[in-house]
């Protein structure tokens, strides 16, 4: 018999929670208060504090001079952009999370060109 996993905890409680920390009480009196688990609480508030995502783990803080890069130069490759954020900012990223990056700001590729060579297309 292995173990099962729990189901998730309803929204409800868990803006419960956070409205109850926000209240000045400590993530332990939330977690004996809803009984939860103090990971749990600890978890929630980790959670809001980095936001609602928009931005894909490493590349959060630099997904404007993706943008930008995109911009500036027109023709610019996923291993292209992959080199540059390695080099400029220190990232080593896969290119497929790049490419994450960029259909969340709405690009879309341009395969026009050599057979595979794929390449951003700006404004569609």
């Amino acid at each position: 018999m292995g173990s099962q996993m729990g189901t998730p905890y309803p929204i409800e409680l868990r803006a419960r929670v956070v409205s109850y920390v926000d209240e000045g009480h400590s993530h332990r009196e939330a977690a004996r208060h809803f009984r939860v688990l103090p990971k749990f609480v600890n978890d929630l508030i980790k959670l809001r504090r980095q936001g609602n995502g928009g931005g894909h783990g490493k590349l959060a803080a630099v997904t404007d001079w993706i943008e930008a890069r995109v911009a500036a130069k027109y023709k610019i490759t996923l291993d292209e952009l992959v080199a540059e954020l390695a080099e400029t900012h220190g990232l080593v990223v896969h290119r497929g999370t790049v490419w994450r990056v960029l259909r969340g700001l709405g690009q879309s590729f341009k395969t026009s060109g050599p057979p595979l060579c794929k390449r951003f297309k700006i404004g569609t």
